[in-house]
């Protein structure tokens, strides 16, 4: 085989591979704001306008930007309607062991739950529960599917 034309067919091969890849995570970053899921497709609403759930970055349980906008939605509405009591779920993608999983849901759902005190509700209205990586909103194993498991869920306590 002539040299060049190994090189070239090598070129060609790489370059088909770098224009598939950037098709495929173009797709991801349009419904993503750097690592955390901001699509809608799995958010449901706690009342008229307010969503249900927070993300979250990889390993993370520190609130973003879109994620305080949210929850100070949720006080807001809670603060008008003070006989409901929630119960903040926290989960994670399916990565990493079971035990390291429920304890980051649990600092995920603490911190939505630190955030909503820190506007008036009352500690006493909240409970907080880590399903960890156990009940996934959906079951890929990609990087999309991963980034809208990284949550905390506001849920009216029964």
């Amino acid at each position: 085989m002539n040299l060049s034309k190994f090189f070239k067919n090598a070129f060609l091969v790489m370059l088909a591979c770098l224009v598939l890849s950037a098709c495929a995570t173009k797709k991801v970053q349009n419904q993503m704001q750097g690592d955390v899921y901001t699509g809608t497709e799995t958010v449901e609403y706690l009342a008229s306008g307010v969503p249900d759930r927070v993300f979250f970055a990889t390993n993370e349980s520190v609130l973003t930007t879109a994620s305080r906008d949210t929850l100070r939605k949720q006080a807001e509405w809670l603060r008008k309607n003070s006989k409901i009591n929630v119960v903040l779920e926290g989960h994670a993608d399916e990565r990493g062991t079971r035990e390291y999983n429920l304890a980051l849901g649990e600092r995920r759902a603490n911190a939505a739950k630190d955030y909503l005190m820190t506007y008036g509700i009352s500690a006493n209205r909240i409970s907080v529960i880590s399903y960890g990586k156990e009940r996934p909103v959906d079951s890929g194993s990609n990087p999309l599917a991963w980034s809208k498991n990284r949550r905390s869920v506001t849920v009216k306590a029964n």
